[in-house]
């Protein structure tokens, strides 16, 4: 559980502090969605909304099992959404199940 957190908040702490030299692998949402899911075969695995600047943005990560690759994205309200990460490998933590008689 606590991986998962700390994954979780790792790519939502990227994403806010993301730098506007990331500004160049914006568009409008459609075509970034579009992109993903016909070139890279991802899918939107997990997001939520972040405050940044006084206004507020979604938070998405999009994901290939076929590939392994991912996709951090923010999308601001105006519709534009930037592309703050990439890369290869992802996968899932997987929480701890503690057996019958073992303490938690």
């Amino acid at each position: 559980m606590f991986k998962r957190l700390f994954g979780l908040t790792l790519a939502f702490g990227m994403a806010a502090t993301a730098p506007p030299a990331f500004a160049q692998g914006c568009a409008q949402r459609e075509h970034v969605i579009a992109k993903l899911q016909d070139s890279y075969s991802e899918e939107l695995v997990f997001g939520g909304l972040q405050k940044t600047r006084g206004a507020q943005a979604i938070m998405e990560v999009w994901t290939s099992k076929e590939t392994g690759s991912y996709t951090v994205l923010v999308t601001q309200a105006n519709g534009i959404s930037c592309i703050v990460a990439v890369g290869t490998d992802f996968f899932e933590a997987i929480p701890k199940i503690a057996l019958k008689g073992e303490p938690s």
